[in-house]
């Protein structure tokens, strides 16, 4: 069977409360769409942690004393700053700009993945004056939602499915953006392929697959990144058995970190 990733249309702007299992099996009901066993329904970030009411307005923050000092570093907004700390174990990189963390999720990522992008305030459908005041945060547990989702899901359809959350992450050594997994159910999020043989017979020896971060940055490209409104993707053909999984199959302990 051909890997597939196909968009899913018409998903409203999500609002805090709102349960994205039901919307986006809607938005594939009218799109003539249909949902099988063993697909993998990949979900952009944001729909997620708006669905969650994960959106913060600036103007309800203050500030500590170290946010001060982050933003004076960053030349960020202090109030922002301020999130960024809240949000994060440990600042790892600060330069005018940018300020890299461990976010409190386990993974190295900028401003602790807080973004201004396509944030619609609470309650509002269309453009707002004071959108620049919302920021939007990451899910509170991602592996936790994706589990819901599913769970959500196949009470809708009986079909056998795994659920990803993607979030747009830039890479050390590299320029650009790429869609990551940050959080998962019902697939796996690292494949061993340790004693399989290649084309010439040799057994793989140190073969770990990230097979999530594979398909989260496919999916991102279906997606898009700006103004394309397809926030979810179903994904057909995944190569691996479904099992369970969780984000932490995918980090890396600080002790085999060589890069930090």
């Amino acid at each position: 069977m051909p890997l597939t990733f196909t968009p899913i249309p018409k998903i409203p702007l999500i609002q805090p409360g709102d349960n994205l299992a039901d919307i986006i099996l809607t938005a594939i009901t009218d799109a003539h769409l249909a949902i099988e066993d063993n697909d993998i329904l990949v979900l952009a970030q944001k729909i997620v942690s708006k669905s969650e009411g994960r959106q913060v307005n600036l103007s309800s923050v203050k500030p500590s004393e170290k946010a001060v000092e982050l933003g004076k570093q960053a030349d960020k907004d202090p109030r922002l700053a301020e999130l960024i700390l809240r949000e994060s174990r440990e600042i790892l990189r600060v330069r005018p700009g940018t300020v890299i963390v461990e976010h409190r999720l386990g993974f190295v990522c900028a401003s602790a993945g807080i973004d201004h992008s396509n944030v619609n305030p609470p309650g509002e459908k269309g453009a707002d004056t004071n959108a620049d005041d919302w920021v939007l945060l990451l899910p509170e547990n991602p592996d936790r939602s994706a589990l819901e989702i599913r769970r959500r899901l196949k009470l809708l359809t009986n079909h056998r499915l795994g659920v990803m959350i993607i979030d747009s992450h830039g890479r050390a050594w590299r320029h650009g953006v790429v869609g990551t997994c940050i959080g998962l159910s019902g697939l796996p999020a690292v494949v061993d392929a340790r004693g399989k043989p290649d084309l010439f017979g040799y057994h793989l020896r140190i073969t770990f697959v990230a097979a999530a971060d594979e398909l989260a940055a496919a999916a991102s490209l279906v997606m898009g990144e700006a103004a394309e409104g397809t926030p979810a993707v179903i994904v057909r053909g995944f190569p691996y058995p479904l099992r369970e999984g969780s984000l932490k199959e995918l980090l890396r302990d600080k002790k085999h970190d060589l890069f930090r």
